[in-house]
């Protein structure tokens, strides 16, 4: 098809009429189905039937059909993928255990094994409790410690500096008095010298007569 928007709207027909098709024969034919479709502009599109996926049927077909689908170094990472999904799904059901949980299919071994693990998990998480105890003790201390050193130091401060204060007091009053003294000696000695003569006010008596 030259014309590309009649290539594209047939496309799009041809390809819900393909997947219809493969969602039919999954449900009438109880058939597994993978279908992939990628279109002239890169756009992928597919559809798998509800019990499996695209990966699964691959594998599939690489074991019937005998081709390599991919090389031995992926073959080696999806198994190393699937050993790692099992231990997780194992761990997973462990913890289920120690929680109590889907117990009741456990023999007694496999139960005397879960009351060890928790026995000693508890002993773990005391001790653990007990550094931290001992831990915050020994931080209090240390607090207490420089606190009562603090405030020995302000104390100590505090009575020098009243000492101090007092003895600049003192030599600062002692100071100002003699630089009073000075300064009145200073101007009692810059004072000019007067001499006073008393003139009597009345001639003298004797001149008269």
């Amino acid at each position: 098809i030259e014309n590309s928007s009649n290539r594209h709207v047939t496309y799009s027909k041809r390809r819900n009429g393909i997947i219809k098709k493969a969602k039919e024969i999954t449900v009438l034919c109880d058939a597994q189905v993978s279908l992939v479709i990628f279109a002239g502009s890169g756009k992928m599109n597919e559809f798998c039937s509800p019990a499996t996926s695209v990966v699964d049927i691959l594998d599939r077909y690489q074991k019937q059909s005998g081709k390599k689908l991919w090389d031995a170094k992926h073959e080696n990472l999806n198994n190393e993928i699937i050993k790692i999904k099992k231990e997780n799904d194992s761990m997973q059901i462990e913890l289920r255990h120690l929680k109590g949980h889907d117990i009741t299919s456990l023999n007694y071994k496999d139960l005397m094994a879960i009351e060890d693990a928790l026995e000693t998990g508890m002993a773990n998480i005391r001790d653990q409790q007990s550094e931290l105890a001992r831990t915050v003790r020994r931080n209090m201390k240390m607090a207490e410690d420089e606190n009562r050193e603090l405030v020995y130091i302000l104390q100590k401060l505090g009575v020098e500096g009243e000492e101090n204060m007092n003895k600049d007091l003192e030599e600062g009053s002692s100071d100002y008095c003699l630089h009073q003294a000075a300064a009145a000696a200073a101007h009692q000695h810059q004072m000019p010298n007067f001499a006073f003569r008393v003139q009597p006010m009345q001639p003298n008596l004797r001149d008269r007569i």
